[in-house]
């Protein structure tokens, strides 16, 4: 008898629990479809670009951040016995010894005057099946985040073109274990990007330094066309503020937004990829995975995407971007 009651009230619990479970479900759904529909509801207007508002938003980020100057340390901008300031954490500052000095850029990286037309590919996975390759193609300079893949099937939906591709320190302590043995599959990986730049934020935590310096190296001693250059932490700072003035509240940027702020500046036209930051397709409705090339989720919740991506609709709606979220080209059945 004992038996079956208990039997009975552990029924009863789990069904509790499951109901308690469905109904998250149901809500998180419906959350999630109302956020969508408010998202496409102010995308669905006809974009035009408003000159007006781009130049008027271009001269307060320029301004505040001066991304042509400050955006890249250089030789110029940062001498040796200069002091840099770590922008993700606090540390006593780094002073600058002439052999870091030697890897820094010898010269600003970008032209005097600006690309005409610029495209920001992020790696969500809204770009799967998109057919958005030859598109981002046609920009006179592409930006990527994180060294994505680009072959063995995706250069038909996000490209091969790169101007600048950034990456995260943790890629190459995960990858190609922080470059501390063999080297060369780290410099065969990037064979793809071309002779395009390679952004690491090597002074935004302490541990990102020796690796960033060794990738440096790396791509010096085995002869590879890649252009190593790091982020001026200044800058990110200052970009930081910026950001924080528009209302955004986030522990840290991600790389998208950052490369956004930085198009800004660079590009008369700015047209970002593969930025939606839901689990759903906005015209679809299908299930997406985290990123075009797998659904590995983020580890921290360092960075505030659907806050991100509010503030990316808000520059879409008043012309001063162009967020492309519909596929490029119909989808094969």
């Amino acid at each position: 008898m004992g038996g079956h009651l208990l039997r009975s009230l552990f029924c009863l619990i789990a069904l509790l629990c499951v109901g308690s479970l469905l109904t998250t479900l149901n809500w998180y759904s419906l959350d999630t479809k109302e956020v969508i529909d408010k998202a496409l509801k102010r995308y669905s207007k006809t974009w035009k670009k408003q000159e007006d508002n781009y130049q008027n938003f271009r001269s307060q980020l320029s301004g505040k951040c001066h991304g042509f100057d400050k955006a890249i340390i250089t030789q110029a901008n940062t001498p040796v016995g200069s002091k840099v300031v770590y922008d993700g954490e606090w540390k006593w500052p780094l002073q600058v010894t002439p052999e870091i000095f030697s890897t820094f850029a010898k010269e600003h990286p970008f032209p005097n005057k600006t690309w005409e037309t610029c495209a920001v590919v992020g790696n969500g996975g809204i770009l799967s099946d998109s057919g958005c390759g030859k598109m981002i193609d046609s920009a006179q300079f592409v930006i990527r985040c994180n060294l994505p893949p680009l072959k063995n099937g995706y250069e038909e939906h996000v490209g091969v073109k790169t101007g600048l591709v950034t990456a995260n320190p943790s890629i190459l302590l995960e990858k190609f274990g922080s470059l501390m043995e063999r080297r060369r599959s780290f410099v065969e990986s990037l064979r793809i990007y071309g002779n395009s730049l390679l952004l690491l934020p090597a002074f935004s935590f302490g541990r990102n330094t020796p690796v960033s310096l060794r990738a440096a190296y790396t791509i010096e001693d085995l002869q590879s066309p890649i252009r190593p250059v790091f982020f001026n932490p200044e800058y990110l700072q200052s970009l930081a503020l910026f950001w924080r003035s528009q209302g955004l509240r986030a522990p840290r940027l991600s790389s998208g937004i950052m490369m956004v702020s930085l198009a800004l500046e660079l590009c008369d036209d700015v047209h970002l990829y593969g930025f939606w930051p839901f689990s759903i397709h906005p015209h679809g409705l299908h299930t997406l995975t985290n990123h075009y090339y797998d659904d590995r989720q983020a580890k921290s919740k360092f960075h505030a995407m659907p806050a991100e991506f509010d503030l990316l609709l808000r520059l879409h709606s008043q012309g001063v971007l162009r967020l492309h979220l519909g596929d490029c080209q119909p989808r094969k059945k």
